[in-house]
């Protein structure tokens, strides 16, 4: 299948969120970009081609969609997303996997900190439960378009994790 527009993928489709540490230059974005559409033109799961899309947002954010109604990924397919991935964390010198560091805005610059550091931030007031989080666990389109990706702390996992406590 073709790569579609990632504004064309229903709701119900599944997505996985990937967030550089750094913010890439126009360069390296067109070299993930092309990369990353080239393996989602030949993705399959057991030999039938997936309907996949992709989207980047603030330079730092790729979001890579499947619609599973004509063909679920697999764990093999997943794998083959993974590794492509951190080839590319390689060639640009960047982490692409890593789900495990929080980011959020402070002002208008994107932060990338440790879950550690995040709780002491908060614990100093630095940051509140309405800073604006990025909530790169969600796992389909529909949760990105209904606005549960970008928002309030409290309105995402990181306000249970820091601030219920």
């Amino acid at each position: 299948m073709p790569v579609v527009e990632f504004d064309a993928m229903p709701a119900n489709a599944r997505v996985w969120i990937f967030a550089t540490d750094r913010p890439l230059g126009n360069g390296e974005r067109d070299r993930l970009l092309k990369q990353v559409d080239g393996f989602l033109a030949q993705w399959r799961a057991h030999g039938a081609p997936l309907t996949a899309a992709r989207d980047w947002r603030y330079d730092q954010f790729l979001f890579v969609g499947v619609d599973e109604e004509a063909a679920g990924v697999s764990g093999c397919s997943i794998d083959a997303l993974v590794h492509g991935l951190r080839a590319l964390e390689a060639e640009l010198d960047t982490r692409l996997i890593d789900h495990s560091p929080v980011l959020y805005r402070d002002n208008r610059e994107i932060r990338r900190v440790s879950r550690p550091d995040f709780d002491e931030l908060v614990k100093a007031g630095s940051v509140t439960s309405q800073t604006t989080v990025f909530n790169n666990t969600l796992t389909s389109v529909g949760d990105v378009r209904d606005g549960k990706w970008e928002g309030p702390a409290a309105d995402s996992w990181h306000g249970q994790a820091f601030f219920d406590g």
